[in-house]
């Protein structure tokens, strides 16, 4: 996505700002759902991992499912997150800044 998109994408919480912006113009453009899923996970993990770097969280995964679990004991799911993203009702941005909060 990096590449083909040019977004300088550096596990910064400023770069969630520009992968949120990706997805909502994927919505905006009526891309559908099964288009676009593969892309949502790449960047719901690209968030998680920036929510590891950012507070020492560690990934958990179970029965195909991952997470992030934050050294507060929160479990955060940054995959589904861009679903929501996608859909209209979350934002990766705000899911790394409360995960951060939560994980200090």
């Amino acid at each position: 996505m990096r590449e083909g998109a040019r977004v300088r994408l550096d596990y910064s919480a400023q770069s969630l700002w520009r992968v949120d912006r990706m997805i909502d113009e994927l919505r905006r453009e009526d891309t559908t759902y099964a288009a676009v899923d593969t892309v949502l996970r790449g960047f719901g993990a690209y968030a998680g991992e920036v929510i590891v770097r950012q507070t020492g969280a560690e990934w958990w995964a179970s029965s195909g499912d991952h997470w992030i679990r934050t050294p507060d004991g929160r479990l955060w799911d940054p995959i589904d997150e861009a679903r929501r993203c996608f859909a209209g009702s979350g934002s990766l941005r705000l899911l790394c800044r409360d995960a951060t909060v939560a994980g200090r």
